[in-house]
């Protein structure tokens, strides 16, 4: 153990769906911790292609495309790629960095997100290039049954808006038993949470034992919605950090380096 390092043996434990953890538990290994996972979620493809197969075909019939997670990138990508790409001349925006990131790896330049600081779809409809709406036509990229204000509020705004659903969130299969047992031997000191869905999906894999030590154990979330919902489960004891990958992780060094002086 490195005791140097922001994290030393601090045990993690991560609830995102595979994609999107494996990156984050090598950062949290960089900084020294203990990297567990038990997702609360998987990512499916949704029950009907149809509406989403029908928003890639016409891609070019579109101003604007926004993202609305990382996983909206990676689900929607390979079919966009398969018809060429975005179109020249249409307009890119994803509702936090991490999808940002996302698209720049696939090439896609000028992304409009948020400030640092914010991820969420109020923070992106506060921009001042999405104000004036009035005959544009859009196209979100999201999941299944998630929030639906961003179309709203862009519909209220004068936009034409069409939903193109690239997944959908299961409860997972998992033994959640290797996890319980490091748990109870004190090597599990934090948990986070980046969706309100993947702690519901822990909360339902986890046995009574599973959430009596969830409610003792600090949660990490990188927004203040989710917080509400966690105390409405009973996690009291619950720390909003600033936005994305890089607000949980510098929320939780931060966190330890007072726990150890």
């Amino acid at each position: 153990m490195n005791q140097s390092l922001p994290l030393p043996g601090i045990g993690v434990l991560v609830t995102r769906p595979q994609g999107q953890a494996r990156r984050f538990m090598q950062r949290i290994l960089e900084l020294g911790g203990e990297a567990w996972w038990l997702p609360g979620l998987e990512i499916a493809p949704p029950a009907d292609m149809t509406g989403f197969l029908q928003v890639v075909n016409g891609l070019d019939r579109f101003d604007w495309v926004v993202f609305v997670s990382p996983t909206a990138v990676e689900r929607a990508w390979p079919a966009i790629a398969e018809h060429g790409g975005l179109p020249a001349g249409v307009r890119v925006a994803a509702v936090g960095r991490g999808s940002a990131r996302e698209l720049s790896e696939r090439g896609v330049p000028d992304v409009l997100t948020p400030v640092a600081d914010k991820a969420d779809s109020e923070s992106l409809l506060a921009l001042p290039e999405l104000q004036t709406m009035a005959g544009q036509r859009v196209a979100i990229f999201r999941g299944e049954g998630g929030r639906t204000l961003l179309a709203e509020t862009l519909g209220v705004r004068g936009a034409e808006v069409r939903h193109a659903v690239c997944y959908r969130r299961v409860l997972p299969s998992t033994d959640v038993a290797p996890v319980l047992r490091a748990w109870h031997k004190g090597r599990i000191r934090a948990v986070t949470a980046f969706s309100r869905d993947s702690l519901d999906g822990l909360v339902a894999l986890l046995t009574p034992e599973g959430r009596e030590l969830l409610s003792h154990t600090p949660l990490f979330v990188p927004h203040p919605r989710i917080a509400e919902h966690a105390r409405a489960l009973g996690i009291t004891q619950t720390l909003v950090t600033p936005a994305g990958e890089d607000g949980v992780l510098q929320a939780l060094t931060e966190h330890f380096a007072h726990v150890h002086t």
